[in-house]
């Protein structure tokens, strides 16, 4: 692929348990030109989750000092105390080997980078088929207390509604579909 995709985004947003990291990982698999932007989180790793591989797992401290330094490219307070954000140096790592950046990032976060870089940004929602399959599937997931899975329901109905400012809704009832559909978009959105 050409270096054209050097300064692109690719977004993927949606409430936790929509499937969109099964997807992110599908596409890494299968489609060339992107790479992808690990986030940094002041939250502790879940499961097997490692650091520089699935975020970059800081203090809120460490955090807060590269935010004071601009080492962000965006980031914001998820929940109380618990921080997410992009690291300029994850975007320009990819830029520099001529490849669009796709990010894996919460809604308000890929909300921020579409404004931020408009066309230059695809965004694309991932939707669970109801809040009730979104429910279930943090369950079944088996990384978060009842409390977690809770606020994060709480969060998602707030986070469907701003679905409409994203590009793309894939609604993630079908796996083989929704691989189908954001395959399609991202190739569409990297050849363009």
């Amino acid at each position: 692929m050409s270096t054209s995709t050097s300064g692109k985004l690719v977004i993927f947003s949606a409430p936790s348990g929509s499937g969109k990291s099964t997807l992110v990982h599908y596409l890494m698999e299968t489609v060339e030109g992107f790479g992808f932007s690990i986030s940094a989180t002041s939250r502790a790793p879940r499961g097997t989750e490692q650091h520089g591989v699935d975020y970059f797992f800081l203090t809120a401290e460490e955090f807060c000092r590269k935010v004071d330094a601009g080492d962000f490219l965006e980031w914001e307070e998820v929940y109380a105390g618990t921080y997410y954000g992009t690291l300029n140096s994850e975007v320009e790592k990819s830029w520099s080997k001529g490849k669009a950046v796709a990010f894996d990032i919460d809604v308000v976060g890929g909300l921020n980078l579409k404004k931020q870089f408009g066309d230059r940004a695809l965004a694309l929602f991932i939707q669970a088929p109801s809040i009730e399959e979104l429910e279930r599937r943090l369950v079944a997931r088996g990384t978060d207390s009842p409390e977690k899975i809770a606020q994060r329901i709480e969060k998602a109905a707030w986070e469907m509604d701003q679905r409409d400012g994203f590009d793309h809704i894939i609604i993630n009832d079908d796996l083989d579909r929704a691989k189908a559909e954001a395959k399609a978009l991202l190739e569409a959105f990297l050849s363009a």
